[in-house]
């Protein structure tokens, strides 16, 4: 069963940065970065249920919105696409846009489309380090400036723009008035400590998605008996022995992890498919994670290198 060191897509993008640091060493002076994507190493594996990236905005990203699944279907896409953000840092003054500040018929909509009026009826607030974000599929959106974030979502890139802030980008108003829904965002769950060493961030059909905080030197046993996703937001591990730290992710499914957490600790956003928290995620081992039964089934895993997209 598959135990891999996430493989890292590279995406240039106009509203991206030039210094990824402390998240990667890709260097983004000659075109900027905006997306770091995380993929199963092994190419031939089916396709991963979620998606796992990080975003990094120097300006504002387009006004968007996603499918639902019915949606999705009725235009031949395997699915749709509900995501959550964890802001993993933010300037002062930074912003996301989640919902209307108002409902709009259909054609109210459209109409805001066509004229841009749309830039100032979404519902822009200020965001700081550890806020998360769950965006339903069909909610308007929008991410702001000066802003490097986690996402979690279906696996899919359905995207309707908006707005685009003048970009020569096209517009999708037909599929973005059909798929909306176009008004405030439902107040949402908090975050919920399960364990000391966990809390479950957002807990939706979609996905789980938790934050884990181990202590100096502990040990673990990860036991994902499904999709699971790790990545590293502080310190640093060895992840069923491969050398793991902050900007690292892993992809864990039907099998056994150890969890050895540095000596500063770790913290790291694990994701998995929902509805609900596994309680049995996530294990202390003590001395087990020494045994000779334990050891022997661990093995070194090499880090892919960046696969890099339109970079000379």
């Amino acid at each position: 069963m598959p135990i891999e060191h996430a493989a890292v897509q590279v995406v240039h993008k106009p509203w991206g940065v030039n210094d990824l640091h402390p998240w990667s060493l890709t260097d983004g002076s000659g075109d900027a970065v905006g997306e770091l994507l995380f993929q199963r190493a092994d190419k031939t594996a089916p396709p991963a249920a979620l998606l796992l990236k990080l975003l990094f905005t120097s300006e504002p990203l387009s006004i968007q919105v996603h499918p639902d699944d019915a949606f999705a279907h009725s235009i031949g896409l395997p699915n749709g696409k509900t995501e959550a953000w964890y802001i993993l840092s933010a300037k002062p003054g930074a912003q996301v846009a989640v919902g209307l500040k108002r409902n709009l018929t259909p054609q109210e909509l459209r109409a805001a489309i066509r004229d841009g009026s749309i830039a100032g009826l979404v519902d822009w607030r200020s965001t700081t380090k550890g806020d998360i974000i769950v965006v339903p599929a069909g909610t308007i959106h929008a991410i702001g400036a000066g802003i490097v974030l986690a996402e979690i979502q279906q696996h899919s890139d359905a995207t309707f723009r908006l707005f685009d802030y003048g970009r020569p980008r096209e517009l999708h108003e037909d599929n973005a008035v059909a798929a909306s829904c176009a008004g405030p965002l439902q107040a949402q769950s908090g975050p919920r400590r399960l364990t000391a060493a966990r809390t479950a961030l957002a807990a939706i059909p979609h996905f789980v998605i938790e934050r884990i905080d181990l202590p100096a030197n502990s040990n673990w046993i990860l036991n994902a008996d499904r999709e699971t996703w790790v990545l590293v937001i502080e310190g640093d591990a060895r992840i069923d022995m491969a050398s793991t730290s902050v900007g690292d992710a892993m992809f864990v499914e039907g099998d056994r992890a150890g969890i050895e957490a540095g000596a500063d600790g770790m913290s790291a956003l694990i994701a998995y498919p929902g509805p609900d928290p596994i309680m049995s995620l996530l294990q202390e081992s003590g001395e087990q994670m020494t045994s000779s039964a334990d050891t022997s089934t661990l093995r070194s895993l090499p880090k892919p290198k960046e696969i890099v997209e339109a970079q000379t």
